[in-house]
């Protein structure tokens, strides 16, 4: 049975390949039907390639992303794990507070991204 804790462990999974600065690396969390709403473009990314694109220039900035609160929801093979978190961007030090949802869904024995929405905090 899947707890809590082992969908947790899928944001730490995607944050340690954000850190390898491999845009595949990344890539490769997210089920081939997939969608990406990224924080910092404004184009929905549906295809492998564009969230490759979207990663390449992600990814320039080192960032390596902390979750401050969270609320994980499990229904069979479909995971939900939503909350806020925060980005500290290595080349600036800048961070970036947003919003977050992943959507999991166990495909072949393994917890893949689904669908995938950030947006930064709307009030300063």
């Amino acid at each position: 049975m899947t707890t809590e804790t082992d969908i947790a462990a899928l944001f730490d999974r995607w944050n340690e390949s954000l850190q390898t600065g491999e845009p595949d690396n990344v890539v490769a969390n997210y089920a081939e039907r997939s969608i990406l709403l990224p924080t910092v473009s404004n184009q929905p990314r549906l295809t492998a390639e564009e969230k490759k694109d979207y990663f390449v220039h992600f990814l320039a900035n080192k960032p390596s992303g902390v979750i401050n609160l969270r609320q994980i929801t499990i229904a069979d093979t479909l995971a939900v794990d939503s909350g806020v978190y925060t980005f500290t961007f290595g080349t600036t030090g800048q961070e970036v507070k947003a919003r977050y949802s992943f959507t999991y869904q166990l495909i072949d024995g393994e917890w893949l991204i689904v669908s995938h929405h950030s947006s930064g905090m709307p009030e300063a």
